[in-house]
């Protein structure tokens, strides 16, 4: 999800200024993805630029309200309307984490296999106690997402650990000789 668009969604809702943005985003997710303010008005700013939101004169209170445009509406149901695709989403740090340990003299892969483990059954077990819970339906999406993920990571590793076991290490090929004679000429 970007911030860009976050923002578009709460101010679907209506006018708001930057705290109140930033305290709805966090309470919509569970404080999964905890904004800095400044990333809230740079969005907006950038947001304001592009003619997705106007800002507002400044209430009683020093702040300024934000509301969004027409444009803003289309570019928002255009986010809802478009799939996410598998592309559009992060580098799995993990799985890049784990093909490089492979490869990586010196690095017991099985530790780092082991370590990441016990961090998500952590994890999974935090967020099954917070689903215990009353929550609201946003919030418990969010964390049944986080449960879902975990639980595939986890399967994800214990295949992991069973290719280890059938993995052999390529031998390293012998580095070339620096003597430039050619090997007819050697003999």
């Amino acid at each position: 999800m970007s911030i860009r668009h976050g923002l578009l969604a709460l101010l679907e809702r209506g006018p708001r200024y930057g705290y109140q943005l930033r305290a709805e985003f966090e309470d919509s997710t569970g404080s999964t993805w905890p904004l800095n303010i400044g990333q809230v008005y740079t969005t907006l700013n950038r947001l304001e630029r592009d003619g997705l939101v106007r800002a507002l004169p400044e209430n009683d209170g020093g702040q300024r309200p934000y509301e969004i445009t027409g444009e803003g509406r289309a570019e928002l149901a255009l986010w809802f309307a478009t799939p996410i695709a598998r592309a559009d989403r992060p580098r799995d740090e993990l799985a890049i984490k784990l093909a490089l340990a492979i490869t990586t003299p010196g690095i017991d892969v099985q530790a780092v296999v082991q370590s990441q483990r016990s961090a998500t059954m952590r994890a999974l077990q935090e967020y099954t106690r917070l689903k215990r819970t009353d929550a609201e339906l946003p919030w418990r999406l969010v964390l049944e997402a986080m449960i879902f993920q975990s639980e595939a990571e986890l399967r994800w590793l214990d295949h992991c650990e069973t290719a280890l076991v059938r993995y052999e290490k390529p031998v390293a090929a012998p580095l070339p000789s620096h003597d430039d004679t050619p090997r007819e000429a050697r003999r």
